[in-house]
């Protein structure tokens, strides 16, 4: 029997160290597990409190990122933007040392990815995203306070819509710095992904992705 069991609606259950759904990233897991033995290699947990009102939702771990470090965002360029923007508005405490073991906690927010494992060039496939969609959908069902979401990226964007069965993703397009009202009442943010990329070309700047944080710690003080 495969041991990526679908997990229940009503209980989160996070997938397997050794979930064998995806077949291609289970190739690129072994792979590494094999040349860097150190190495978290194995689905990312999400991090933060299940009792946030905030879920930030990315789109897979980095590869020398929160798959070396086994949390996201932890280890690359992006991890530091995103954590001294959630510091700046009072969503995480302590220090952040790219370092699973600093000090870092996030107060009343989540982080996780909509594909768990890392995907070879950063890019899952279509059936990945459906496979690991049902961790996700229990993930947000156990997250009883919900309230607001940030997509970091179009390819967020749109999965955290199809998790939420919104079925015409026309209606909500990605627009960086848009707020969606969702049908169900919440929210979900839009941000360019935080990557050094995006920061490089000027895509995204700090003002900007501050300027999105800020918007939904407004939201937060309303809800």
């Amino acid at each position: 029997m495969s041991s990526a069991a679908v997990p229940s609606t009503e209980v989160f259950a996070p997938p397997p160290r050794d979930c064998d759904g995806c077949p291609r990233l289970v190739e690129f897991r072994q792979r590494h597990r094999a040349a860097f033995t150190d190495w978290h290699n194995a689905p990312v947990p999400s991090f933060g409190p299940l009792e946030a009102r905030l879920l930030i939702v990315g789109l897979a771990p980095g590869l020398r990122g929160a798959n070396r470090t086994g949390r996201p965002f932890t280890g690359d360029y992006a991890g530091d933007l995103l954590y001294s923007t959630l510091l700046t508005f009072g969503l995480a405490e302590g220090v952040y040392r790219a370092d699973p073991n600093d000090s870092l906690t996030l107060k009343d927010a989540r982080i996780a990815n909509a594909v768990r494992c890392v995907p070879p060039e950063n890019k899952p496939l279509p059936a990945e995203f459906t496979t690991c969609r049902p961790f996700l959908r229990s993930e947000i069902a156990a997250m009883t306070n919900l309230r607001v979401f940030v997509a970091l990226g179009k390819g967020a964007h749109d999965q955290t819509l199809r998790t939420l069965g919104v079925k015409s993703l026309a209606r909500y397009p990605f627009i960086h710095g848009r707020l969606h009202e969702l049908p169900d009442g919440r929210v979900l943010a839009d941000s360019y992904h935080c990557s050094r990329y995006n920061t490089n070309t000027g895509r995204l700047t700090e003002a900007m992705f501050h300027d999105v944080f800020r918007a939904v710690a407004d939201r937060l003080r309303q809800a």
